[in-house]
């Protein structure tokens, strides 16, 4: 599924998503310092890259210069709690309560215990460097436990055209600082839950390793993150790509260098680890092993082949270096693996694989933690186990023998039964059912709800045997009596713990008047009625359209909804609600659609206009039931309804602006139609690029909007009689997307909001006075990547603006009210 406004970047393929027929989708710092003065290790190479250690992109991906916010505004999201994969979760093994949780494409969080919530650490990323959104490893510094360090970007293929960096912190994620490396890392990337790629050694935290995608090899940094070097005597950059000669390049790269462990018994501290293992994506060679602090290598003698090595945990008690392997980098598929435990002393390698193979066919594993409190203790993790669900593993010696979290057996009458070991509370996040009832799996049906799938990372806390989090591709499950698993009929209690994490794509967004706060359309989830921000929804059901593309309501009559999507059949539909949201009714099907497309409602709402790729526009005066071409208008178009007039509707089609006045059954092009060469064309409108528009609340005919290309009419445009005429509001280099909210108080018309760059200046923008002024209302420290799919103000509560944002969720502000001390935005509505 492509984003619209990163025409080159997916966060999820409808490729990956077809994996399984039953998945139910998947600061700007200081300069930074001289190099730290001393040798460096034999084999390393210093990076001379122009700008390589520069803060935040030096040269031509300099962030727009920055300027406050006039208006106070607290920031927060909408609450979804989750909704997306958390690859990797990271205690620091010294300071208790200390753990940070990564992303693929939404950042990384830090949890603050006190409020039991995860709080977001790269907000301030901004449009042009949204790559660093995506965090492919993070690691906690175990001696300075307020240093924490990230390596980012998102695509290694041509959908990402940027380096990836490495971000330091030296106060727990708060500020960061960068260094830009010459390659690019894949956070949302094959191989994303494998690692952590960066690691610290604990011996000399100043240095630290990575494991670099692509075929760039072995990384070291020896001035905590600062510079970064290669080491060139590391042998094997790894040769593993998911599916070679795939003419799908997400499938093609190489997934490379995968992890390091360091075996600390013996070492000084300050002087560093001499005995390291690293691991490659390289089935015939997964191990390397140094014995002399990273300046030569070799492979280990006897270790496994045929797999790829996801985790490695020493236990310095027993000198054991433990591994996970699975047949593939994941995280959607995997069918074979094994779990090995090797002796770092005498070069022995055991197979401790689990042998209990319940139900449901083969796996790899990946998750892996050994219990700090007592290393007999590990449990492992499937790396994916689609039905019925996945499995988690636990030994009390070793890897000798192992308990599974549930068996499930069939008896002579071919009734099935699941015997689980644990209790799992959703009640936080009741769309984890993903609207199904709560039932046993029967063949050919998942359980609901689930344990979860690619769960990739399972961390016992080092600090209390009791805790362990994993993640998977929606939420954060937490357990806080794991010990009970060791008791006769003991049972492990877990719950979704994912507060604070809002991780969804946002795809579109319509605030009705009245008792809807707002209506989205996401991928992988569909999207929610939200009648209240604060409260986790059920997720939207009958029909249920996992990746949702387009959401409206009618401007005069706001309890009819409509939505556009893909149901769980894969067949494009729209629905309709007439009761706010409270019940929904599929429309047909047109035969022909190539996708979900786009959707608008007349402002009574009795017709609906459905844009379909692959078929044009079509209109249906029966709630979709049955359609019929728009005449006048061909090709994809982005359609919108005047809220006021229910006979005029609005679109734009190949750079050109139309008019239907009846209701959408016929188009024709307006006066101001085009631009450029364009009979009767006005000079003011884009041709090329993205383009986004909304008629404007209580206004009939005017309507604005946002969109262009770079080097072509880029900006901010509106027409006060239908598009007849057009004009361009001054002092935008860009503007992305506009809606509308309440007006201020005394003003007569709509607050107006954009997501666009003003006078040299990126951010979210107010106008209370109809466009004459303009106030940034965000700041440097909240940005959120790119914003630019959809941006709404709440017509009931003036101040308060929705952003769709690809990655962290509905972002939501209001402006500022005294005694707010959470950070969250007042919920007053009025």
């Amino acid at each position: 599924m492509v984003h619209r406004s990163l025409p080159s970047a997916p966060k999820r393929s409808a490729s990956i998503l077809a994996a399984s027929a039953l998945l139910p989708l998947c600061l700007a710092g200081l300069p930074a310092a001289a190099d730290a003065p001393g040798a460096r290790p034999a084999g390393t190479t210093p990076v001379t890259t122009a700008g390589l250690t520069s803060p935040l992109r030096p040269g031509p991906r300099d962030p727009a210069p920055s300027r406050p916010a006039v208006a106070g505004y607290t920031w927060g999201n909408v609450q979804i709690e989750g909704g997306g994969f958390v690859p990797g979760i990271i205690y620091n093994p010294t300071e208790d309560g200390l753990v940070y949780a990564r992303t693929d494409i939404g950042g990384a969080y830090r949890l603050d215990r006190e409020a039991d919530r995860w709080v977001p650490l790269l907000d301030h990323v901004g449009w042009d460097d949204w790559n660093r959104n995506g965090v492919l490893s993070l690691a906690t510094d175990p001696v300075r436990t307020e240093r924490v360090y990230a390596a980012v970007g998102m695509y290694t293929n041509e959908w990402d055209p940027d380096h990836g960096a490495i971000l330091r912190s030296e106060d727990h994620g708060e500020t960061w600082q960068a260094t830009e490396l010459p390659f690019k890392v894949g956070g949302n990337m094959p191989g994303r839950g494998i690692g952590e790629r960066l690691q610290i050694d604990p011996m000399d935290p100043d240095t630290l390793y990575f494991g670099a995608e692509g075929g760039n090899g072995l990384w070291r940094s020896t001035d905590a993150g600062v510079t970064w070097a290669e080491v060139e005597s590391f042998p094997n950059a790894g040769d593993f790509v998911p599916v070679p000669g795939s003419e799908w390049s997400y499938e093609t790269q190489n997934v490379g260098v995968l992890w390091t462990a360091f075996d600390t018994r013996g070492a000084v501290a300050g002087e560093g680890s001499r005995t390291i293992f690293t691991a490659v994506a390289d089935t015939e060679d997964i191990l390397y092993r140094s014995d002399d602090g990273g300046e030569t290598w070799a492979p280990v003698p006897g270790a496994p082949t045929g797999f790829l090595p996801h985790k490695g945990v020493i236990d310095e008690a027993s000198g054991s270096l433990y591994l996970t392997t699975s047949n593939t980098a994941g995280p959607y598929d995997g069918s074979d693996g094994e779990v090995w435990r090797y002796s770092i002393d005498d070069g022995t390698w055991s197979d401790i694989t689990p042998p209990q193979r319940p139900v449901g066919g083969d796996f790899g594993f990946s998750g892996l933690s050994v219990d700090a409190s007592d290393p007999d203790t590990l449990m492992v993790t499937t790396q994916i186990q689609w039905w019925p669900d996945i499995l988690i593993f636990r030994s009390t010696d070793r890897g000798e023998t192992w308990t599974p979290i549930w068996d499930y057996t069939t008896g002579q009458d071919g009734e099935s039964v699941l015997e689980r070991r644990y209790t799992q509370d959703i009640s936080r996040a009741p769309w984890l059912t993903f609207g199904a009832q709560p039932s046993e799996p029967v063949a050919g049906a998942e359980p609901s709800p689930k344990l979860g799938w690619m769960a990739e990372s399972f961390e016992i806390n080092p600090h209390d045997p009791d805790e362990a989090m994993y993640g998977t591709g929606a939420t954060i499950y937490r357990t806080e009596n794991l010990t009970a698993w060791d008791e006769e009929g003991g049972t492990v209690r877990i719950s979704a713990q994912a507060q604070g994490i809002e991780e969804t794509a946002i795809q579109d967004l319509v605030a009705p008047e009245g008792e809807v706060d707002v209506l989205s359309a996401m991928l992988d989830l569909g999207g929610f009625v939200h009648e209240d921000v604060d409260t986790v929804p059920g997720m939207i059901t009958d029909p249920y359209m996992g990746g949702s593309t387009s959401v409206d309501a009618a401007g005069a009559a706001p309890e009819v909804l409509v939505r556009a999507g893909t149901d769980g059949s894969g067949v494009h539909r729209v629905a309709v609600s007439r009761d706010a949201g409270g019940s929904w009714a599929a429309g047909s099907p047109v035969e022909g659609a190539q996708g979900p497309g786009l959707v608008a409602v007349t402002a009574d709402g009795g017709r609906i206009v459905w844009s379909v790729p692959g078929i044009g526009v079509q209109v249906s005066t029966d709630g979709g039931a049955t359609w019929t071409a728009s005449a006048g208008i061909s090709g994809a178009a982005r359609v919108e309804a005047d809220r006021v007039d229910p006979q005029r509707v609005y679109a734009w089609s190949e750079g050109t602006f139309l008019t239907s006045h009846d209701g959408g059954a016929s188009f024709a092009a307006s006066a101001g139609a085009g631009a450029g060469d364009a009979p009767g064309a006005s000079a003011a409108l884009p041709v090329r690029g993205e383009v986004r528009f909304g008629a404007v609340p209580g206004a009939e005919g005017e309507v604005w909007l946002a969109g262009g290309a770079e080097g072509e009419p880029y900006g901010l445009f509106r027409s006060r009689d239908g598009g007849d005429t057009w004009s361009a509001l001054p002092g935008f280099d860009a503007a992305d997307a506009v809606g509308f909210g309440k007006a201020a108080p005394g003003a007569s018309t709509p607050a107006v909001y954009v997501s666009g760059e003003r006078d040299g200046v990126r951010g979210i923008f107010r106008s209370i006075d109809g466009g004459a002024g303009w106030t940034r209302i965000n700041d440097d420290q909240h940005q959120w990547g790119r914003t630019g799919f959809a941006i709404t103000g709440d017509p009931d509560v003036f101040g308060r603006v929705y952003i769709a944002t690809n990655g962290r969720g509905i972002v939501m502000g209001d402006i500022d009210v005294a005694g707010k001390a959470d950070g969250r935005p007042g919920r007053g509505r009025g």
